[in-house]
């Protein structure tokens, strides 16, 4: 008999779910998308959120489904040294890297950088990131009040805050949509496909996607149809209230730009957005609660990957890792929230096709009979091409890291895959790859 599951069940695990996923980068990415969309704003839209959307979704139900206990088994189903090096990059890129580093470099952006002397900037922000992680390490080392305590009462205040924010903007809006810019006049649909990555929680729903099985059996559910069906609603529950979420902040920057103008990333349209409503108590308030969220962020991400790291090196001590993920984190953060979107990109043009792959192959898998060898092709022609994908963004803007032969590659590329011009190129050989996997001859014992 399968087990019934209440609405109110479905409503916490997704909340916890929201929770988890919504950051930093839920913030800045859709609004300076919204800026640059302007009246492309619908296009835009859609492509952002089938990657920042549908995604994650997919990739929470593909742990619903396989049965995975993680993401190095479930990267394993490639091959098990791909599963510890594909975990190990994934974790590193939302962790210190990239993500946790942005949880410190977001709020400063958004609260202090419009009230200080630009020559001073530098040294603020390393005051302000030393304070940050200081704080992230002590509560790392113990997690469990904290996290409980700001997930239960600071996340709901700042969406209050939010919320208020986004509804003055639509009953009392800035201005007339502008004309998109860049890529958005041509190919809103898949900027704004590419620009969902930037959130990183595709990668993200591949980290965590073991704690939403284990929050369900926590509820005890324990039956594997009912765990399937609990990660799907739960997810859906996730993702609407995302999706309405991102609309609305989409909207407030492609809304904003006669008001306020354009601003170099989505942090400082925040703020300018925030003080034009509010003045500068508004622009403070929003900080405080940007400040207390991007804590708890960083702190369950702290605390993931020092147990992920822990459990490959477990000569080295939890605590010690907790000590070098943020004292590298403080490192990067303090090259500025600019640059580590801008080195972000590449490592998540490389990542995200190979995520994008692993999930669809996860969730098709008993469609091939979980065959080692279509996993093992599939991933293995997607990054044939997904790493050229990287090197053209990095080359895009770091011209002296060009490679004469890694151009040839790509003007072969160019000529020969579909979709390539536009950074899908990895679709079809992910295909082939599946097709020739399906079809090698497995080895008999």
């Amino acid at each position: 008999m399968q087990q019934k599951i209440s609405f109110s069940t479905y409503a916490i695990i997704g909340t916890m779910l929201f929770g988890m996923f919504f950051g930093a980068g839920n913030l800045i990415f859709p609004i300076q998308m919204g800026q640059l969309a302007g009246t492309n704003f619908w296009p835009a839209l859609i492509g952002f959120l089938v990657t920042a959307i549908g995604l994650p979704f997919m990739g929470i139900l593909a742990f619903g489904l396989s049965g995975s206990n993680g993401l190095r088994e479930l990267a394993g189903r490639v091959h098990p040294l791909f599963g510890v090096v594909f975990a190990m990059a994934l974790y590193l890129t939302i962790g210190p890297f990239f993500a946790i580093p942005r949880t410190a470099t977001v709020p400063f952006v958004v609260g202090f950088e419009p009230y200080i002397n630009p020559a001073h900037g530098s040294l603020y922000l390393g005051l302000f990131s030393f304070v940050f992680f200081a704080i992230v390490y002590y509560f790392s080392l113990n997690p469990a009040k904290i996290i409980d305590y700001i997930g239960k009462y600071l996340t709901p205040a700042f969406l209050v805050f939010l919320f208020l924010l986004i509804v003055i903007a639509i009953v009392k809006p800035m201005g007339h949509f502008g004309n998109p810019a860049g890529d958005y006049s041509g190919l809103a649909f898949i900027t704004g496909f590419k620009e969902g990555y930037n959130t990183m929680d595709a990668l993200a729903s591949l980290a965590f996607g073991i704690v939403v099985i284990h929050a369900i059996k926590g509820q005890g559910i324990n039956d594997p149809k009912a765990i399937a069906k609990a990660t799907w609603k739960s997810g859906i529950f996730a993702m609407v209230l995302m999706m309405l979420i991102y609309g609305l902040i989409t909207y407030m920057g492609a809304s904003s730009v006669s008001a306020i103008g354009t601003y170099d990333n989505g942090g400082l349209i925040f703020a300018a957005v925030a003080q034009h409503y509010f003045g500068s108590f508004g622009s403070i308030l929003l900080a405080i609660i940007i400040v207390l969220a991007c804590l708890k962020t960083s702190i369950g991400l702290i605390t993931s990957c020092s147990e992920f790291f822990n459990h490959i090196f477990p000569k080295i001590s939890y605590k010690i890792f907790v000590l070098i993920l943020c004292l590298v984190s403080f490192i990067i953060a303090n090259f500025g929230l600019n640059n580590i979107i801008q080195y972000a990109v590449p490592v998540l043009m490389l990542l995200y096709p190979l995520a994008i792959v692993l999930i669809l192959l996860a969730l098709c898998s008993s469609l091939f009979g979980h065959k080692q060898s279509v996993y093992a092709a599939s991933m293995f022609f997607t990054f044939c091409v997904s790493f050229f994908d990287g090197y053209s963004t990095l080359v895009g803007s770091l011209p002296e890291a060009t490679v004469p032969l890694f151009e040839s590659i790509k003007s072969f590329y160019m000529d020969t895959l579909p979709l390539y011009d536009i950074g899908l190129g990895w679709i079809l050989p992910a295909l082939v790859g599946a097709i020739i996997g399906y079809f090698w001859p497995t080895r008999s014992r």
